[in-house]
């Protein structure tokens, strides 16, 4: 049996047909701040997209964006987020989970650092590095 998810106690069907303004008040501090400031016009844009991309009855929906200061709400969910990143456009499916998260949190900007073997000339000892 699976369980069903919850966030703040309500189950994700509560939170769809709940009003915004009662929505918002679940949601961190942060997250609600943001939202009761107001919702830019990318925002809405992103927004409106996310709507015609879940009416136009495909299975995964895409939506490419350059909003990441987005936070995810319920109408969100269940659709495939391409969210660019400063090079490419890094691609995640939105899960009830997120809730509450912006939309950057799943769109690094920055790789972890891989160190490799010392560069042409770094120093005396790595004119020699071994065939592996």
């Amino acid at each position: 049996m699976k369980k069903e998810f919850m966030y703040r106690g309500r189950p994700i069907e509560e939170l769809l047909n709940m009003p915004f303004n009662q929505m918002v008040e679940l949601l961190p501090s942060r997250a609600r701040r943001s939202l009761k400031r107001g919702i830019t016009e990318q925002q809405s844009k992103l927004l409106q997209n996310i709507k015609d991309a879940k009416e136009s009855g495909q299975k995964r929906p895409v939506v490419k964006t350059h909003v990441r200061d987005m936070v995810i709400i319920p109408p969100m969910v269940g659709v495939n987020l391409s969210v660019y990143n400063g090079k490419e456009f890094v691609e995640f499916e939105v899960k009830p989970e997120m809730i509450g998260k912006y939309i950057s949190e799943y769109a690094m900007t920055r790789k972890p650092v891989q160190h490799s073997a010392p560069g042409v000339g770094a120093t005396r000892s790595s004119l020699f590095v071994p065939v592996k």
